[in-house]
């Protein structure tokens, strides 16, 4: 009986800001064991796609080689993390188990199953908060024991709180006597000697891999991309102004986003917040108050996070407290595949899907755009369709979050309902985001001929301008699936019916301001 410890990784795949680590490396009288599990729940849900698996692998090869470079390595098992703890208390004696804390709900029976199986054999088990800046049990304590239903009422709740925690330093990792699986392991466990492909995993590229850009996972490459990041939000602070992307996102080039690094914990959400207060104090040498906006969308986040905590029926509509009853129709004929495959025949929500599907990546106005179209702007399906669809092909996509955008969205989490024909139409903000449709042309490639002024809606082209650009509507482009002027009329009648009916709302997530609202639905002009 060796003793040591294990470091479990499962979303917060980082060396830096990682108390778990330094927890881990307090046990000095064995071996440490960095390790991560395939337990079929990879990347967040059971159904991934091969973006977001991709980009997981990627993560945790560039642990590996971290580790590597102090006589280590990670340890990849497939099996059932409750087991594998078990067997490794058995054959080393392990004494302690440190992982970062995932607050969501759907985590709970994964982690129930091993905290009990640790007390059974006597291993410490200790969880540390680092994937969000709050610990959401702190919030909804502070908040008299139910979550924060407004967002400007969270923002309150914080701060009564207090800051977030800054990050921990560096864990130390030279001299650290690493961990190696006997033989039985490899007899009893699926075993990876490198870190696997897609492929090995049953997760296979769908169409051909044509990425106009490339996303790249692990702490290295999210390192990289914090610091460019940072040197355009010091422009903007410079320029008296914060959020560079909104108003005017740019749809085409490199994305500054890093949410799909915060999603994997390549990057700690505390490095960037800090960063990012501590930039905005260098620029104004205090001379203005760093306020809620230039960290606003990490906020959301927290938000949506503490609203989901409790509340394990928060991804769907049954059983959900905080989600409006909005009788969505089922899905007729192919409607609902034909948004998924990007074959609407509404050119703007077409190429955002395909590049979904390509690069596992939006922005958020185009989110906006295609979850508003889905649901009570045009279609009127249930989120729940969107929510599946992103969870298995959006990289940033985790429960809690992208279960609450679609809720704000599709007005399921309102109690002063927004007129669906003032939402997100997919004609008018295709037009504004992107005039000259060079999104479009890049995403559907059928399209590329066709002249700007019909690019928005090529079923308006006169035949003759249809046959020059080689593209005829029903024929090398679908027509539109819908009339979406005559849709989006009769989804605002539903609306304004369900409006008479909701009399007094649920207790529920709600926007706290019409600024708010348009703020959130990038409704500028």
């Amino acid at each position: 009986m060796l003793g040591g410890s294990v470091l479990w990784f499962r979303h917060g795949l980082r060396l830096h800001d990682n108390p778990s680590l330094h927890s881990a490396l307090e046990e000095k009288s064995g071996p440490f064991f960095p390790i991560f599990i395939f337990d079929g729940e990879t990347a967040g849900t059971k159904v991934v796609g091969y973006n977001r698996m991709r980009y997981l692998l990627e993560a945790l090869d560039d642990l590996d080689k971290q580790f590597k470079k102090y006589g280590g390595r990670l340890l990849l098992v497939k099996g059932k993390p409750s087991a594998v703890f078990r067997r490794l208390w058995e054959e080393f004696g392990i004494r302690k188990l440190c992982f970062e804390q995932d607050c969501e709900p759907v985590w709970r029976p994964r982690d129930e199953s091993v905290k009990t199986a640790c007390r059974e054999i006597g291993v410490t088990c200790r969880e540390h908060v680092s994937h969000t800046l709050w610990e959401p049990d702190t919030v909804i304590k502070a908040n008299g024991g139910i979550p924060p239903l407004t967002y400007q009422m969270f923002l309150h709740t914080v701060a009564t709180i207090g800051d977030p925690p800054r990050p921990v330093d560096n864990a130390k990792l030279r001299g650290i006597k690493f961990g190696t699986l006997p033989l039985c392991f490899y007899e009893e466990f699926t075993v990876y000697d490198k870190v696997p492909n897609p492929e090995d995993l049953g997760v296979f590229l769908e169409n051909e891999d044509i990425r106009m850009i490339r996303w790249v996972g692990g702490e290295t490459a999210a390192l990289k991309q914090m610091q460019h990041r940072l040197a355009v939000e010091y422009e903007t602070f410079c320029r008296g102004s914060y959020l560079p992307t909104h108003g005017s996102p740019d749809l085409l080039g490199p994305p500054i986003s890093l949410s799909p690094a915060l999603r994997f914990g390549c990057l700690s959400v505390r490095k960037f917040y800090w960063s990012l207060q501590d930039l905005f104090q260098q620029v104004h040498q205090g001379s203005l108050c760093s306020t809620q906006y230039i960290t606003g969308q990490l906020i959301w986040r927290e938000y949506f996070y503490t609203m989901s905590v409790n509340n394990p029926h928060y991804g769907q509509m049954t059983d959900n407290p905080i989600c409006l009853d909005i009788p969505w129709k089922s899905p007729e004929g192919d409607e609902l595949e034909r948004w998924a495959s990007g074959r609407t025949g509404f050119p703007f929500v077409d190429a955002a899907m395909r590049q979904l599907r390509l690069e596992g990546w939006l922005h958020h106005a185009v989110r906006n755009t295609v979850a508003s179209f889905l649901t009570r702007g045009t279609l009127w399906l249930s989120w729940e369709h969107g929510l599946a669809h992103f969870l298995k092909y959006l990289l940033d996509a985790d429960w809690s979050v992208c279960a609450g955008n679609w809720m704000w969205v599709s007005s399921s989490a309102f109690e002063a309902l927004l007129d669906s024909g003032e939402c997100a139409c997919p004609v008018r903000l295709g037009q504004r985001l992107d005039p000259s449709g060079e999104y479009v042309r890049r995403y559907v490639p059928e399209l590329a001929r066709v002249p700007t002024e019909y690019i928005y809606e090529p079923w308006k082209a006169p035949l003759d301008v249809q046959e020059r650009a080689n593209c005829i509507i029903g024929k090398d482009y679908p027509a539109p699936v819908v009339n979406h002027i005559v849709a989006a009329q009769r989804n605002r009648n539903a609306m304004e019916e369900l409006r008479m009916l909701l009399e007094k709302a649920p207790p529920h997530c709600c926007p706290s301001s019409e600024d708010e609202i348009r703020q959130f639905m990038w409704l500028n002009e």
